[in-house]
């Protein structure tokens, strides 16, 4: 009898230990993703950006090669997750996958990371809220450059404060000439100016003006060179 209680419990201790080992390796593993100094994209963090339509049977408008090379410069290539400055998870080119860390929860896809050209592949189509965004709050006749630079701007900033912004006004005036001034002022981020930003924005006013020439006056008396932050927008407009 006491044989049987024996061989019993040891029975009984190695159920529990199988149990406890097959229980551990169901665990998810715990990985440990980077935090990257970059800005979401503010396309991404717009509720207006999901509220603009194209009419009915209008295609979008292509951004050519130069302005897609804009925006990958000025976003950078991560072909792993990561989290950005306010802890949301994203990959590739900026784009953003939740508004949360990373937590191993992603799509298959991103755990195992992406390629350039895939990453390339999914900007395109995050650009086009940026796209359908000129294409709707823009009046004005644009040459690719033009198009391309406004569309690389909304992308970083968002379409309701390009909407509110008096850079928008200026290009559906025609007012080329304060168009590079207004670019200039966003530039800052909870009321820090960001080297990258100024940077960015130069190289969205050399786009803009590739056919014509950067406009070299000195700022009209009446042209407020007030800074912006991306994130708020220009107040009172």
């Amino acid at each position: 009898m006491k044989r049987y209680f024996a061989s019993i419990i040891i029975i009984i201790i190695f159920t529990l230990a199988a149990l406890g080992f097959l229980g551990g390796c169901e665990k998810p593993r715990q990985t440990a993703y980077p935090s990257e100094d970059t800005l979401s994209a503010g396309i991404f963090l717009d509720p207006e950006t999901e509220r603009v339509f194209l009419a009915e049977g209008v295609e979008i408008r292509k951004i050519y090669d130069r302005g897609i090379e804009l925006t990958r410069e000025s976003e950078g290539f991560r072909g792993r997750l990561y989290n950005d400055v306010a802890n949301y998870c994203a990959i590739g080119y900026g784009h953003l996958i939740k508004l949360a860390p990373c937590d191993g929860n992603e799509s298959s896809e991103f755990r195992a990371g992406i390629s350039e050209s895939r990453a390339t592949e999914i900007l395109r189509q995050d650009l086009e809220k940026a796209q359908r965004g000129i294409m709707t709050l823009v009046g004005a006749e644009l040459t690719d450059g033009q198009y391309a630079a406004l569309c690389d701007f909304v992308f970083n900033v968002g379409v309701g404060n390009f909407r509110k912004s008096t850079l928008r006004k200026r290009v559906n005036a025609g007012d080329f000439d304060r168009v590079p001034f207004e670019f200039r002022r966003w530039i800052y981020v909870d009321g820090r100016k960001l080297s990258g930003l100024a940077k960015r924005r130069e190289k969205e006013i050399k786009l803009f003006f590739e056919e014509i020439g950067v406009p070299r006056a000195i700022p009209p008396v009446d042209v407020d060179l007030s800074p912006i932050d991306i994130r708020s927008g220009e107040v009172g407009t």
